[in-house]
């Protein structure tokens, strides 16, 4: 079992600035990817970003250039900073980590075996 336990949401102004973390306890040992995906009220929850093992990522092309992906492994942490934030982002995010297999291209939820409980991002206008 794998225990996924995100923070750093909260209220932010557009073009404001915020860092969320995601904590991985448990049977961390067999995690290939982590992604965050994230849901807007009235909307299907989408993919934002996904980070391999050995560092390799990919973005949603609506937060390519604003989002950065990153994890420190010695930790079990991954983290999504994200600037220049704009009133369309926002939403619920959600961490997920894929374990065991071999690592897939992680833009879907199903690739995911493990969530988070979530963390709210709202950017006001």
């Amino acid at each position: 079992q794998v225990q996924l336990v995100e923070s750093g949401g909260g209220l932010v102004q557009a073009g404001g600035s915020l860092r969320l973390s995601c904590a991985a306890s448990g049977r961390t040992f067999s995690i290939n990817t982590m992604g965050w995906f994230r849901q807007a009220p009235g909307k299907e929850r989408e993919f934002v970003a996904r980070i391999w093992s050995g560092g390799t990522t990919y973005y949603a092309d609506s937060v390519k250039g604003r989002f950065t992906i990153s994890r420190e492994n010695a930790k079990n942490t991954a983290y999504l900073q994200m600037n220049s934030l704009k009133p369309e982002d926002t939403a619920v995010y959600y961490c997920a980590a894929r374990w065991g297999g071999a690592p897939t291209q992680g833009t879907r939820g199903s690739e995911y075996n493990y969530w988070g409980q979530g963390t709210q991002v709202t950017v006001s206008s």
